[in-house]
């Protein structure tokens, strides 16, 4: 397991950098990872079976059709309960909805937001809220070391990333668990292409790349990859280019990034115009409100 210091101790052995966002973006696992391992694990959790139907779209607009998309599991939490208190569908049928204020404090104040830095809050606190959420935490892995196996990464991902490596030092950047990461990328034989597998243990993404490549690389030499917000404002902490990988159009946007931005990027001509259009693209994408709120 790497730590926030191996990300530190990075050295460029590359002239070039990229970072790497995972499920969603190398793997097809984020449709079930959520639907078949988190919501039920959250309906269970967290007393919503009376209002099953709208929790599960509330959980999967915020976790895979909403700009919050590929946001930390606890910040989803509080997210997917505040979009479900407010509907009125729910209001309706008395359903009581948890309003999870620990969670949301300690969620604000941590950054290394995984299971064992809430697993000490707990220790330390004693809360019962937390323990709660820490329950359901422990029910999602369980679910999804148990279900999610087999899944390949998308189409012409292995090509680029060979192609990446002649060129760049590659990190994976992450808000998943680091040990389901690397039992991922070791399962397919693809973690010896990277220099390190960094999950939400090591801090948030920005942190992420923050401690590998700020100031170690030039602004126009770093790159993130990723298909969700929080991998572009990673990207944008730390003046890096942003190559997109559109949801629901993953198998283009890896074709597109095969055949000429990867070249662009190490050719230094991505920045400008090509950046500025991918970027319009991306954010046409994934919409700020749920379909019930219009």
């Amino acid at each position: 397991m790497s730590t926030p210091q191996d990300l530190k101790d990075l050295k460029p052995k590359k002239e070039f950098f990229i970072g790497i966002d995972s499920d969603g973006c190398v793997f097809d696992s984020m449709e079930t990872k959520h639907k078949e391992c988190f919501c039920p694990a959250f309906i269970n959790n967290f007393g919503l079976q009376s209002v099953s139907k709208y929790a599960r779209e509330a959980w999967d607009f915020v976790n895979l059709y909403s700009q919050d998309r590929g946001c930390n599991r606890f910040h989803a939490v509080v997210k997917a309960l505040d979009l479900l208190r407010d509907r009125e569908d729910v209001r309706k049928r008395g359903a009581k909805i948890p309003k999870l204020k620990k969670l949301e404090a300690w969620a604000k104040k941590e950054t290394k937001l995984g299971n064992p830095a809430l697993k000490a809050e707990v220790e330390r606190t004693g809360d019962p809220e937390l323990q709660r959420v820490y329950r359901w935490s422990l029910d999602v892995n369980e679910a999804v070391e148990k279900i999610v196996r087999d899944v390949p990464p998308f189409p012409l991902f292995r090509e680029s990333l060979k192609k990446m490596v002649k060129n760049a030092d590659v990190i994976v950047v992450s808000q998943t668990p680091q040990e389901a990461l690397i039992r991922e990328w070791a399962e397919l034989g693809i973690d010896k292409y990277v220099r390190i597998i960094a999950g939400q243990e090591l801090g948030t993404k920005s942190e992420h790349l923050t401690l590998a490549a700020d100031g170690k690389y030039p602004r126009n030499r770093i790159l993130m990859i990723g298909d969700a917000p929080g991998d572009l404002k990673a990207a944008n902490a730390v003046n890096a280019l942003f190559f997109p990988i559109i949801p629901g159009r993953e198998d283009e946007s890896w074709k597109r990034f095969h055949d000429e931005g990867l070249e662009k990027f190490f050719s230094l001509q991505f920045d400008g115009a090509y950046q500025k259009s991918l970027l319009k693209e991306f954010k046409k994408s994934l919409p700020e409100k749920a379909p019930w709120q219009k």
